[in-house]
């Protein structure tokens, strides 16, 4: 643990700390308001996607061509700036999207400066640092962030502005990292080129397909939360609704500490089984009416996205690595997740426009994963 890699982990659990927090703010904002429907959360959902989408044939190359340091504190400074704006009372549609646009640009950064900072040999250990302290932001942002809102908004977004600031502190500590040097003008075509490569083979179209299933869902699923509680359990507070994302989040964890040992990359077809389960799992939470059962049915929803998702982003690392190299696959892989996530959650906000409940949009959403997951291609997937 070099002091450079601890500024690195601190800087990095701020920033994802602050990204959740901001989340469930906002749910917060909307719980308390009278005047603003159920489709505003899914469409904030959207609006921090954005940058995702139209920006990635950009960002990955943007990483390299700025010492990544810089494009880090680049990034932070943006979603600081959507934060004061929130406070500055700006439409949140847009200063959240302005959150996403630094998202957007910390993200490749974030992952692509550990083989620059240690060793080979430590790469693995700073890759489990890295997730670690991500997923300990996630599950701590989530509840301090909605239990902080529910008592003041103005101070839960004076909070997040302050994280991104230590954040962006904590990165000034990293010792100064040369640039790449990469090349924007290409990168546009280049991105298409490597697409029309990576789609051909047929383990890496399955894992494309089956990731942007996964996280679509997850997003779909993440938002109407927001208006399935006060529905069904008949609550206003967003603490309650983390609480209930919480158990979500753990049950991926769980699940994808299991993949590994039951769904080994050579028997890759076995995931279909598990989107199967899934999606029934989605349907059946449909009819849960009270606490403890959605709490239990969403931590084995979790589970089993944990173990379908693992082996996916796997599959895309190592047909990535044979082919146009794992560090493009992964960014087209992004691409799709978040192309899939705003899709998703474009359509739930339609549908909450159109007054349609929310019951039978989650009882839809587990058919269509039932029903996509008999229709991935697994012809050929089970091999070393």
């Amino acid at each position: 643990m070099t002091r450079g890699l601890f500024a690195l982990l601190v800087a990095q659990f701020l920033s994802a700390f602050a990204d959740n927090a901001i989340l469930f703010t906002l749910v917060a904002m909307v719980l308390q308001a009278d005047n603003i429907g159920d489709w505003y959360i899914p469409a904030l959902q959207g609006s921090f996607l954005l940058a995702f989408v139209l920006l990635a044939p950009w960002v990955g190359p943007l990483a390299d061509r700025y010492p990544k340091p810089q494009v880090l504190i680049a990034g932070n400074l943006v979603k600081l700036a959507g934060v004061l704006l929130l406070l500055a009372g700006i439409e949140p549609l847009f200063a959240y999207a302005l959150v996403g646009l630094g998202a957007a640009l910390y993200s490749p950064a974030k992952y692509g400066i550990l083989p620059e900072m240690v060793e080979t040999d430590a790469l693995v250990r700073a890759n489990a640092w890295i997730e670690a302290t991500t997923i300990a932001a996630i599950v701590l942002g989530t509840v301090a962030g909605a239990a902080i809102a529910d008592r003041s908004l103005v101070r839960a977004f004076w909070l997040i502005a302050g994280l991104y600031g230590f954040s962006l502190v904590a990165t000034l500590l990293i010792p100064p990292l040369a640039a790449r040097g990469a090349t924007l003008q290409h990168a546009l075509p280049e991105f298409f080129r490597l697409n029309r490569i990576f789609w051909r083979d047929v383990r890496a179209r399955f894992a494309l397909l089956g990731g942007g299933l996964f996280w679509g869902s997850a997003a779909l699923l993440r938002v109407a939360l927001v208006a399935w509680a006060p529905l069904v359990l008949v609550t206003r507070s967003a603490s309650d609704i983390a609480d209930l994302t919480l158990f979500l989040a753990i049950g991926v964890i769980l699940g994808s500490a299991s993949a590994p040992r039951l769904v080994p990359l050579s028997r890759l077809a076995r995931v279909r089984y598990i989107a199967l389960l899934m999606g029934l799992l989605i349907a059946a939470f449909s009819t849960v009416d009270s606490v403890w059962p959605a709490r239990i049915a969403l931590l084995v929803i979790g589970m089993t996205g944990g173990l379908f998702v693992v082996p996916v982003n796997a599959a895309v690392q190592h047909e990535g690595h044979h082919s146009i190299g794992s560090g493009h696959a992964v960014a087209i892989q992004n691409f799709f997740q978040n192309l899939a996530m705003l899709l998703s959650v474009g359509l739930y906000t339609l549908l909450l426009a159109l007054e349609i409940s929310v019951i039978p949009v989650i009882a839809g959403l587990g058919v269509f994963v039932m029903t996509a997951a008999i229709l991935l291609p697994a012809r050929h997937l089970s091999r070393n």
